[in-house]
């Protein structure tokens, strides 16, 4: 766990990817973002456009298809009107957008994104991303855009065209051909394409992306060819080489416990079980949720202290972990190999000492010094259970619930 973790993962709005698109050269409709009714009916006299639409700024899909619960219908609204564009805003912003992404509690629409509509002639799938069986940049596109992709991936697999990049050489002419070619493109609209490919290819390598998804990219009934969505991945471990990038960060879209993780180094994600994960290593972590699972429980959470936990990170942990009204039990799963056990029992012994935590709690040790640690438990006088081995962990676990 030597690497460095700064936001497991990070998404950016759609008006932030934009703003990365308008930098890059990456052609895209002219629209700008509002925090206000009064601040969007301005961006759309601005623009001035006989066709606009306004969007959601959320992070989750599906929003054209969703409800706000004030009963208005849909994140994303076309007009002909500019004038409606400050009615239409104010009927989002402040409120709950629920979507089959965001789950019944829905998102908080805190700001919108005018942009200009336009009038499509085709839409297309294109994204970079890498891949992970030849660690290179994978371009894939189709001429099946606007559509769940892993639909069209499954039941028509002959309509999906990928384009294997070398990380040196990059993106070539004779690459940029075939894929032109295989999405239909010709004359003015081929030179579009291939310019607006080139661009995103430079723009994916210089902010270390792991994913850029366009959907759809769209031809226009005029020639152009423009990015019309998109969704962004970074690599969190470069994040320190982009601080304009990671500026974007939205923690108001996060979920309030991973932000907390992050503060303390600690990779977090939470679930929908009770019983509360701590341990250091994703594949030990990955390994007691199935445990857990096996046994009959629900884990509530990935959480990877890492291979140099501090007594800092363990109350962290706690902290974080109580803070989750359905967990009801915390399983604690150790193997030190530079790890001292010992180290890591003094720190959940001060740890429980600190918040008080009075959910049952579950610790296994192995490796490195265990037989001072398990005595260090022992000796602390607290309620804590130790445990054999995993499978007797998980089965102490999930009984204590």
């Amino acid at each position: 766990m030597g690497s460095v973790r700064t936001v497991s993962s990070m998404n950016i709005h759609e008006y932030q990817a934009k703003e990365l698109f308008d930098r890059f050269e990456v052609p895209s409709p002219r629209g700008k973002m509002a925090e206000t009714a009064e601040e969007a009916k301005a961006i759309a006299e601005e623009i001035g456009s006989d066709l606009l639409v306004v969007k959601a700024q959320v992070h989750a899909g599906g929003r054209g298809k969703g409800t706000f619960k004030n009963g208005f219908q849909g994140g994303v609204h076309l007009t002909k009107d500019p004038a409606d564009i400050g009615e239409i805003a104010g009927k989002m912003i402040g409120e709950t957008l629920v979507t089959k992404q965001t789950g019944d509690e829905g998102r908080l629409v805190r700001k919108v994104m005018v942009a200009d509509a336009v009038e499509i002639k085709h839409e297309y799938y294109l994204s970079m991303l890498m891949d992970r069986d030849t660690s290179r940049p994978i371009i894939v596109v189709s001429t099946e855009g606007g559509m769940d992709i892993e639909e069209v991936a499954e039941n028509r697999p002959e309509k999906i065209i990928k384009q294997l990049i070398h990380p040196l050489a990059g993106l070539q002419a004779y690459e940029v051909r075939k894929l032109t070619a295989a999405l239909g493109f010709q004359g003015p609209a081929a030179k579009e394409f291939g310019k607006l490919l080139k661009n995103l290819y430079k723009l994916f390598i210089s902010l270390d992306c792991d994913m850029v998804e366009i959907n759809p990219l769209v031809e226009t009934k005029d020639g152009q060819v423009l990015a019309l969505d998109a969704k962004f991945g970074f690599d969190d471990n470069a994040l320190y080489r982009h601080p304009e990038v990671l500026a974007y960060r939205d923690i108001e879209e996060e979920d309030p416990r991973e932000v907390a993780a992050s503060e303390f180094d600690l990779s977090y994600i939470g679930l929908d079980g009770n019983i509360a994960c701590l341990v250091n290593g994703a594949g030990l972590a990955m390994a007691t949720m199935d445990a857990i699972k096996f046994s009959g429980g629900d884990p509530a959470n990935f959480l990877d202290v890492g291979g140099g936990a501090t007594k800092e990170q363990v109350v962290g942990a706690f902290n974080i972990i109580q803070s989750d009204p359905k967990v009801k039990a915390i399983l604690i799963n150790i193997f030190g190999g530079i790890m001292d056990c010992d180290i890591i029992a003094n720190g959940v012994v001060a740890a429980v000492q600190e918040t008080g935590l009075k959910l049952p709690l579950i610790v296994r040790l192995e490796g490195n010094n265990v037989a001072a640690g398990r005595e260090t438990l022992k000796a602390s006088g607290l309620a804590i259970t130790g445990a054999e081995d995993l499978a007797d962990a998980a089965k102490k676990a999930v009984a204590s619930v």
